[in-house]
């Protein structure tokens, strides 16, 4: 990988982490059209790394008052909807990492994304707030942030339609999602830096200028992909990703369908 690559992968997995049109599915996406091959684990975790570090600087102020206040309404909704993020990633663990590493589904991932976005312009935003939304309210959106684990359906898409399908403001929905995120990356991070731990030998590229170009790439798109979907999502302007994530999955179905470059074919 050279340190333009590492560059581009770190911007768009930034972008990609919190615009809602999927970061695993771009990540996909590029790793197959340059062909690049071998054990990512480690660029992964820093790039991982660089996102949490920007949606906490995000919201350093809310982070540290729910840090001050452990036992709050707000904290205790963020750890019930973490429940089923993390029990339907520990069940369905080796099915993810099998769709992920294959790629076969990624077009139909894209196309449920799509269709996600284009209902969140016309869907009548709520007065709930993060505050007071109730735990079943929490309870959906983590369910919907587990299901996001699949390659290209995007998390921050699902959750921040999850919020308003719950009756939450557009702006409560997109900072709990956010909010929702940090320890949802957190605990991806630990996942991978536990396996980096166990297997010394994918440590081998850590020296390697690739690994702090693509982290800070991810830290500083991250960042401004924050606060721009913020705006987005309370403007109603997510139309124009819809037809983006539906033309990524044309050229996907295009592959798998006629050129079999970068994907496996749909069928036989």
């Amino acid at each position: 990988m050279t340190p333009v690559q590492a560059m581009i992968l770190g911007i768009v997995q930034g972008i990609t982490e919190f615009l809602p049109v999927s970061s695993s599915g771009h990540l996909v996406l590029l790793q197959r059209i340059w062909h690049i091959s071998g054990d990512q684990l480690w660029f992964i975790t820093f790039l991982h790394l660089g996102t949490l570090l920007a949606v906490i600087w995000a919201f350093r102020d809310e982070v540290g008052w729910l840090i001050r206040h452990p036992a709050s309404p707000e904290a205790k909704r963020i750890l019930v909807a973490l429940v089923p993020t993390a029990l339907i990633g520990a069940l369905f663990e080796d099915l993810f990492e099998n769709l992920f590493s294959s790629g076969i589904t990624v077009g139909f991932e894209f196309v449920v994304t799509g269709a996600i976005l284009w209902w969140m312009d016309q869907v009548q935003a709520g007065a709930k707030t993060e505050g007071s939304m109730s735990y079943k309210d929490a309870l959906w959106i983590g369910a919907l942030q587990g299901a996001a684990i699949l390659p290209a359906l995007s998390r921050s898409g699902l959750t921040i339609a999850g919020g308003l399908w719950r009756g939450l403001s557009r702006e409560g929905a997109a900072r709990f999602s956010f909010l929702l995120s940090i320890p949802a990356i957190l605990g991806a991070t630990l996942v991978e830096a536990e396996e980096l731990w166990e297997h010394p030998a994918l440590w081998a590229d850590f020296s390697s200028h690739a690994v702090w170009i693509g982290m800070l790439s991810a830290l500083v798109a991250g960042y401004l992909a924050v606060r721009g979907t913020l705006w987005l999502v309370r403007t109603a302007r997510m139309r124009i990703f819809a037809l983006y994530t539906w033309a990524l999955a044309a050229i996907v179905f295009a592959d798998q369908i006629f050129w079999h470059q970068w994907f496996p074919p749909l069928w036989g």
